[in-house]
């Protein structure tokens, strides 16, 4: 059976937090009313240590399982899964997915923050290095599977030995979903790490900063998993993105430039911005969400860039993902 298409998701602005949003508590009652309108398939967080600090993840997640019971809860991405211990990780993880009764999903990323040398600060602090990020996210990979579904675990790799290991408890799916959020520049290469997407993840993430990030990699994907005897219509693609609803389509795209800025730093172009933003009208809006589906994507989970959050929800809810929706 061919994974559903046209999922909806809510990402939930942790960063916020820091800069008049909204408050910590206000995301968890957020992730609760996503739950019970119905409008959205899945509730997503970020998460960073200390590269891009926010409120941390897996406490958030404790909070959000025990007050929602529909959605699937989403970390998109983990950018600390290289320096987290994978035992402790498994062990956490293991607990929510009990806690929420299956409706855990894990997206891991290299967590790689040039800027200010961010990550390899962070790193620095757990022995990592950036250059061994990615090798570390393919072997918590293996080490997170193995603990979740057998007992008595002996693992010898690069950076983690330990000999007869036992998770438990155990979680509930078997084994609980872990994509692989990789974004490399279509113009350089992207072959390493696409390939393991495809090797080793149960699906992608993808942040759309332009058209062939979804047009270009995911064909690349595509051919990269059939290789592997794995069939990309059973594969999931999810496109992290974000709104502003505002019917001056220049001022939603120009409060989401200061938005993201204010997030991550002067990290993205304007231009950057307005391709990694459905913005304008309603029906703009609906539009440009559309053509995320359109080009591979089977969920899109949304962040409001926009300090008038609690509006712009209400007509994200109400307008946008009814007919989001209805068009799949």
């Amino acid at each position: 059976m061919a994974t559903p298409t046209r999922k909806l998701g809510l990402t939930l602005p942790q960063r916020g937090a820091f800069f008049g949003v909204l408050t910590v508590p206000e995301l968890v009652e957020t992730g609760h009313f996503a739950d019970e309108s119905g409008a959205y398939d899945s509730v997503w967080i970020g998460d960073s240590l200390l590269a891009k600090p926010r409120p941390e993840s897996i406490a958030l997640f404790g909070s959000l399982a025990a007050v929602t019971r529909r959605v699937t809860l989403a970390v998109g991405c983990m950018a600390s899964f290289p320096v987290r211990d994978p035992i402790l990780l498994a062990d956490q993880w293991a607990t929510l997915d009990q806690i929420s009764q299956g409706r855990m999903l894990l997206a891991v990323c290299t967590g790689i923050v040039k800027a200010k040398d961010a990550s390899e600060r962070e790193g620095a602090l757990y022995g990592v290095t950036d250059k061994s990020r990615a090798g570390r996210l393919e072997e918590n990979i293996e080490i997170l599977r193995r603990l979740w579904t057998e007992d008595n675990v002996t693992f010898h790799g690069r950076y983690r030995s330990f000999e007869n290991v036992t998770v438990l408890p155990k979680p509930v799916q078997n084994p609980p979903p872990i994509h692989i959020a990789s974004n490399p520049n279509p113009a350089y290469g992207y072959e390493r790490a696409l390939r393991r997407v495809a090797r080793l993840a149960d699906g992608w993430m993808t942040t759309r900063k332009r058209p062939e990030y979804l047009t270009k990699l995911w064909p690349a994907i595509q051919g990269y998993l059939r290789e592997e005897g794995r069939d990309p219509e059973n594969f999931p693609v999810v496109a992290y993105h974000n709104v502003n609803i505002n019917p001056d389509q220049d001022a939603a795209y120009e409060e989401s430039y200061r938005f993201l800025g204010e997030y991550y730093g002067p990290v993205f172009t304007e231009e950057d911005t307005r391709y990694w933003t459905a913005a304008g009208s309603v029906e703009q809006v609906i539009a440009q969400i559309n053509e995320l589906y359109e080009a591979g994507a089977t969920e899109v989970t949304l962040r409001i860039t926009s300090w008038d959050w609690r509006r712009q929800l209400k007509l994200l809810t109400e307008e946008v993902a009814p007919a989001v929706r209805s068009a799949g």
